[in-house]
């Protein structure tokens, strides 16, 4: 057994998790008015509830031991502090300081870092308002309205969910596409919609050499000279994220169109970096620096707040109690917000990207399981299609509801029946349905005897199904950024409970190695080397085909 494993607070909430198996939420709603009250938290009107959960007082006080015991506390300093806890890659982790106030000091080898992240907003500033006012032009004298991102990952995955979310605040002429996928289909299909003179391509690449944005990069600069007719079009139609100046130079970027971001920002973390250009393109900075703010904002609290009453660290150790002492694999995410619809992919990336480890900070094998499997679609299509299995399957999915007060779509009767959806499934997976009140159900509709008992069992719903339910009043920018930072700190407590480094992913490295072996031979430009049977047929086959 390992040491986490054998610890006191581990084990005590082990011989807690016996004792409170036998009570339901149900009797726990029946016996306490004020548990909603007790177990609810809120923050710039984000609403946090989880009184749905099966814990009571005693349980909430045992995973706030094993905060402590872990040391979440002083991990989180470190991590606020610029100390290098990625430590396989010895970095800094400092996503936190790209939404730090300009003043503000945090230092990473002996250099305070804010300056250089306010000096590239500013740079971000003026150059998202020069295109969207139009002072920047493309080769033929058009204003760009259409803005084509090519990245992959983090340098995809979140400026486009952002995007999505902030529609409402979307520029009215503008349009933002997202490019990730090497499949051509993914490039071809894109360029269809935008027209070449209109188009700004961003290249999202920190070294500028990953393979499968360069890829898209290159076919997307040979369609546009094609369009055009001029080389000299390059320099009036792409940007670049990057910190090569040398290869960006070299595909005819101009260096003052080069944004730079630093090896202490993790890719799926760094929407709040140069990298969210994109973002700020589309919404306008003033738009993108509320993100920030928003973020920030739940920086300080996880920072500042008692565990007791502290967000991430309560959305953390629910995630542990689940997966580490009830067995629960998969969690799933469930916006009732449709500008929230790429939301679960998103969180997918950030969640087992970060903690899909199996050994430790210290190189060891764990014994106990690092992380869930994110899924999740929009409400109410996702009722129709597996909510079956959350309230009726054999495993227990734990589920995050989250949904608008008000909706910047207001249409008729629409968001009221979104939101009686939301709390409706709430309070069912909650409660369930005994045979009692099957019978009830059942009897009321005119069914008896034999009919009635055959039916009987499909009616009865276990319930005792744990959800958190966020509500905020309008989906904003600022709320966006306390949303996704929750998320990023929760990921970081769980990750220090169980001892793993949440910002390296060597797995994903391992599966780019292999690739850049075969391609040359799916190119004919090799002979076929030594693989498995499997993998040396299905390269036969694919020769063979082409």
């Amino acid at each position: 057994m390992s040491k986490l494993t054998q610890s006191p607070a581990w084990q005590a909430l082990l011989a807690h998790r016996s004792q409170i198996s036998n009570q339901t939420m149900r009797e726990m709603f029946a016996a306490d008015t004020g548990r909603f009250d007790r177990f609810s938290l809120q923050l710039d009107g984000l609403l946090f509830d989880y009184s749905k959960n099966r814990l009571s007082d005693e349980t909430l006080k045992l995973l706030l031991d094993l905060a402590r015991q872990s040391g979440v506390g002083e991990w989180t300093a470190k991590m606020l502090g610029g100390d290098k806890i990625n430590t396989s890659e010895n970095r800094a982790v400092l996503h936190t300081a790209l939404r730090a106030p300009l003043g503000a000091e945090i230092l990473v080898d002996g250099k305070n870092v804010v300056p250089d992240v306010h000096r590239v907003l500013d740079d971000l500033a003026r150059f998202t308002e020069a295109v969207r006012g139009g002072a920047w032009r493309g080769h033929t004298g058009k204003p760009l309205r259409h803005i084509v991102n090519i990245g992959i990952g983090g340098s995809a995955l979140g400026p486009l969910m952002v995007c999505e979310a902030l529609k409402p605040y979307g520029h009215p002429e503008m349009q933002a596409h997202f490019v990730s996928n090497v499949d051509a289909a993914d490039l071809v299909e894109t360029l269809k919609k935008v027209d070449a003179e209109a188009t700004l391509f961003i290249v999202s690449s920190k070294t500028f050499t990953t393979q499968e944005t360069l890829t898209n990069a290159r076919s997307a600069r040979a369609w546009l000279v094609e369009q055009l007719g001029s080389e000299a079009a390059v320099s009036k139609h792409f940007c670049a994220v990057s910190t090569n100046l040398k290869a960006t130079g070299q595909f005819g970027i101009d260096p003052a169109n080069v944004f730079e971001f630093w090896d202490w920002v993790g890719g799926r973390y760094s929407l709040w970096s140069a990298i969210g250009l994109p973002i700020a393109l589309y919404v306008g900075m003033d738009n993108f620096r509320q993100l920030l703010a928003g973020a920030r904002a739940m920086d300080e609290h996880f920072r500042d707040a008692s565990f007791e009453r502290n967000m991430p660290v309560i959305l953390g150790m629910l995630g542990v109690w689940y997966g580490n002492f009830h067995g629960c694999g998969a969690y799933a995410v469930l916006p009732y917000d449709q500008s929230l619809h790429r939301l679960p992919a998103y969180l997918q990336q950030l969640e087992m990207e970060s903690n899909g480890k199996c050994v430790d900070r210290q190189g060891q094998p764990v014994d106990y399981d690092t992380h869930f499997t994110v899924w999740g679609e929009p409400g109410t299509n996702g009722q129709h299609s597996f909510y079956q299995l959350i309230h009726q399957g054999t495993r227990i999915v734990p589920a995050d509801f989250m949904a608008p007060i008000r909706s910047h779509h207001p249409l008729g009767e629409h968001h009221a029946m979104l939101l009686s959806n939301c709390l409706a499934q709430t309070e069912a997976l909650m409660l369930g349905k005994t045979e009692v009140e099957a019978r009830a159900e059942l009897e009321a509709q005119g069914m008896s005897g034999e009919a009635l008992e055959t039916l009987l069992p499909f009616k009865l719903f276990p319930g005792n199904r744990p959800t958190n339910t966020f509500l905020y009043d309008l989906l904003d920018p600022y709320t966006l950024g306390m949303l996704i930072a929750l998320y990023e700190h929760k990921i970081y407590v769980q990750s220090v409970v169980w001892n793993i480094n949440a910002f390296d992913q060597w797995g994903v490295e391992y599966g780019k190695q292999l690739a850049g072996k075969l391609l040359p031979e799916l190119q004919g430009k090799v002979e076929l080397s030594a693989h498995d049977a499997s993998t040396t047929n299905l390269l036969k086959r694919c020769l063979a085909g082409r």
